[in-house]
């Protein structure tokens, strides 16, 4: 909300001290290059194993609600906007179904929510954006060959490409770059700051390759740094280490220039059908998928609101709607207001309510009694900072 807010202010709409556009080669690339930081560190965080034996509703959230999400934002964005394409409609809903880890931080981090709640939350948002990034490329590369009239084959053929060589790169520069810094650990040919400083390496290797190739480097990114974090386990303290401060670095960087650059967009272009879809976006398109698919799981009805409404929207959002702005779809600038106002309301909601709606549950889930099923243990993920009182 501060970097938002000061963003805000020293921008054209406040202060007029600087002036951002979303078109600008250097926003992009530091987008580009938080993005990536941001798939892998938050990939190497999660533990797969865990996941599966402790985690159960997580993989709910991501196998049944992360669909059921984007399925109910094409039908919301088909009833607002009707002249937009299908596949621009679909791309608008794949942006918006990733929540955000760092606009969370308040909940995952906080220890007055049980264990087994804040870490469902934190494995979501640890692993929806990766899995989303390959539904929005695919509907953007949709989009773009209808609107430039080129074969559909062309552009399936492309985003296969991608997506096969993408992961390819990743669980390599993972397996084999992760096993290099274990290696060189233990013969105290690297010492702790140069381990911290091999993630940087990995991750931007990953991204780099793939992209030299024709694979996609954010898929890339993502899945080294899921190899990197399940394979060899012990050269990740520094990765999680460094998402507690250069990662947290980039993503306010971001932020500040969301606030300068695309706050001022929304204001000027502002719709109520904008609005509408993102309050939409925030409350019904996620919380009744995810009550959904938790159905059955045991946990109450205080549960499903909770885990329903912090879904904020934040960085991967911002992130992916730069993307679409690169084939030039008809309504790409639109999208983007959408995605932003979306982003801005989130920012200041989940970010107002965070601390007394947790303080709320976590009094309530404690007063029902150990025998809940919210208050099963499981096994932690790292965290990108550590649980406060």
């Amino acid at each position: 909300m501060a970097f938002v807010s000061i963003g805000f202010l020293v921008g054209p709409m406040g202060l007029g001290l600087v002036e951002f556009d979303t078109d600008h080669g250097w926003f992009h690339s530091l987008a580009e290059l938080t993005l990536v930081l941001i798939l892998f560190t938050d990939a190497s965080r999660i533990n797969l194993r865990l996941l599966w034996e402790q985690h159960g509703l997580p993989i709910r959230m991501l196998t049944i609600g992360l669909p059921l999400t984007i399925a109910a934002g094409v039908g919301v964005a088909a009833g607002l906007f009707p002249t937009w394409g299908f596949w621009e409609i679909c791309a608008l809903a794949a942006i918006l179904a990733p929540t955000d880890a760092a606009l969370g931080q308040a909940v995952v981090s906080s220890s007055e929510v049980p264990v087994r709640i804040r870490q469902t939350l934190n494995a979501e948002s640890g692993l929806n954006d990766g899995i989303a990034l390959p539904v929005v490329l695919f509907f953007i590369s949709c989009a773009g060959a209808m609107e430039h009239q080129q074969g559909t084959s062309v552009w399936i053929g492309f985003t296969a490409k991608q997506l096969i060589l993408g992961p390819l790169v990743g669980f390599l520069v993972g397996r084999v770059g992760g096993g290099l810094v274990i290696w060189a650990t233990g013969t105290r040919w690297m010492n702790e700051i140069f381990t911290s400083l091999s993630s940087i390496a990995l991750a931007l290797m990953s991204y780099s390759i793939a992209s030299l190739i024709g694979g996609n480097g954010f898929i890339a990114a993502f899945i080294a740094g899921l190899t990197l974090g399940n394979l060899c386990k012990n050269a990740c303290m520094s990765l999680v280490e460094f998402a507690e401060a250069e990662g947290q670095l980039m993503t306010l960087l971001v932020f500040l220039v969301f606030g300068a650059a695309m706050v001022p967009l929304v204001v000027h272009e502002f719709h109520w059908a904008y609005l509408v879809y993102a309050l939409l976006s925030l409350t019904v398109v996620r919380m009744v998928p995810v009550a959904l698919s938790l159905l059955g799981s045991g946990i109450r009805g205080a549960t499903y609101g909770f885990l329903g409404w912090f879904g904020p929207r934040g960085i991967a959002s911002i992130l992916f709607a730069l993307l679409v702005i690169e084939p030039m779809l008809p309504h790409s600038e639109e999208i983007l207001i959408v995605v932003a106002t979306t982003v801005l309301l989130s920012v200041f909601l989940h970010g107002v309510t965070a601390m007394p709606l947790s303080r709320i549950y976590g009094a309530k889930v404690l007063a029902a009694g150990d025998e809940m099923h919210e208050m099963q243990h499981v096994d932690e993920h790292p965290l990108r900072i550590r649980p406060y009182r």
